[in-house]
């Protein structure tokens, strides 16, 4: 049975017909072409890796259809994003035991960071394409990563890293008082709450 529209809003959103782009945090978009593109994943893993655009899209890839929830109180519900779960990637590089957090690196200098067991516990993934179309820059083109059960803050656009790390690294936001953890369904938008 389909879940109805209220019970797949968390506490706080409305319902946004479409995506809502946000702007870049240095004020102007960072020059990314998928020609020359790469994701580097490295830090505590047996394999670093980087792939180049070509490289990367010869990953396994899926479609995923999620909803995407922004702190400032926006939701896109059913949204389709078609890319690479992380989990794939993490088959890959295969994480050490030393390794307790991912940080998500941005070609405008953005980070984020998510605990590695929460990754493995739940849907994240690298998107490439965002309802049937290459992402625009205005959405974090030509990659960018996805972790709908978090805010969107999360979701780092312009993606160009991914480092595995032994120590949590409070990303951009998260140093500037917002929630480091980010659970929309716990209102858990700001450090204070």
């Amino acid at each position: 049975m389909a879940q109805n529209q209220k019970t797949k809003l968390p506490p706080g959103q409305h319902a946004a017909s479409k995506m809502i782009a946000m702007p870049p945090i240095g004020g102007s978009y960072p020059e990314l072409k998928k020609e020359k593109w790469k994701l580097k994943v490295y830090g505590a893993v047996e394999n670093p890796q980087e792939w180049t655009w070509d490289e990367f899209n010869q990953l396994g890839q899926e479609n995923f259809m999620v909803d995407f929830h922004c702190v400032t109180g926006w939701s896109k519900l059913d949204q389709h994003f078609f890319g690479v779960d992380l989990k794939t990637i993490m088959g890959i590089v295969k994480p050490t035991p030393k390794a307790n957090f991912v940080i998500f690196e941005s070609a405008d200098g953005y980070t984020t960071n998510i605990p590695l067991k929460e990754i493995k516990e739940n849907l994240a993934f690298v998107a490439l394409k965002m309802d049937n179309e290459d992402i625009k820059t205005e959405f974090g083109g030509p990659a960018r990563s996805v972790v709908p059960y978090l805010y969107a803050y999360k979701s780092a656009k312009f993606l160009t890293g991914i480092k595995f790390s032994k120590q949590d690294e409070l990303g951009f936001w998260e140093a500037r008082g917002y929630h480091n953890h980010a659970d929309p369904w716990q209102e858990e938008r700001y450090s204070g709450n």
